[in-house]
């Protein structure tokens, strides 16, 4: 995403003084990376859209607040999988699934050829998944969150997460094998 650093740099110099074709450009690197995030959690391509303008929206008025302690990447990432998740507040979609700590026990299940499976398929998969499960997989999964980053999105204690990240890879294995089945049977 941020390959061409100096470009970027420059770019938020630009947007920092309110240069329209600078907010514009610095949009078109980023509008679909960070669509993909929103859609992931909401499952809505309208709500993913408009929260997308509002995200930039938010970036573009508090432009002095981004002071590169990381990357415009990933502060506009956590900007957006915020306005996500306050949005699933909002619609009341998201219910606030508090877990009891389970102890990790290791159990062998039955083993997926992963050579087999498609990007779009998991995905699918993932997609069907209940809220909570999904929210966890997809920070850390496909956002590259850590445990104690998502626990501080979420507000999850960490060992909240843990046991929801392992339950979730769990559930996702079983649904992918029954597809894999389904598959196998009727060759869809």
């Amino acid at each position: 995403m941020e390959t061409n650093q100096p470009h970027i740099t420059n770019l938020l110099e630009r947007c920092k003084k309110q240069d329209k074709n600078a907010q514009l450009e610095l949009y078109k690197c980023y509008y679909k990376a960070m669509y993909n995030v929103a859609y992931r959690i909401l499952k809505d391509e309208f709500e993913a859209e408009d929260l997308m303008q509002e995200a930039f929206l938010t970036v573009f008025t508090k432009m002095q607040m981004y002071k590169g302690e990381v990357t415009f990447g990933a502060w506009l990432k956590r900007i957006v999988i915020n306005k996500s998740l306050t949005q699933l507040k909002k619609n009341n979609r998201y219910l606030d699934v508090k877990m009891e700590v389970v102890p990790y026990d290791e159990v062998e299940d039955e083993a997926i050829d992963y050579r087999g499976l498609k990007g779009s398929a998991v995905l699918k998969c993932l997609q069907g998944l209940k809220e909570n499960y999904r929210i966890v997989l997809n920070l850390h999964l496909i956002e590259g969150y850590d445990y104690e980053e998502i626990s501080q999105i979420l507000d999850y204690t960490n060992e909240n997460v843990r046991t929801t990240v392992s339950r979730a890879k769990k559930k996702l294995k079983q649904v992918l094998l029954a597809d894999n089945i389904q598959t196998q049977i009727y060759g869809r």
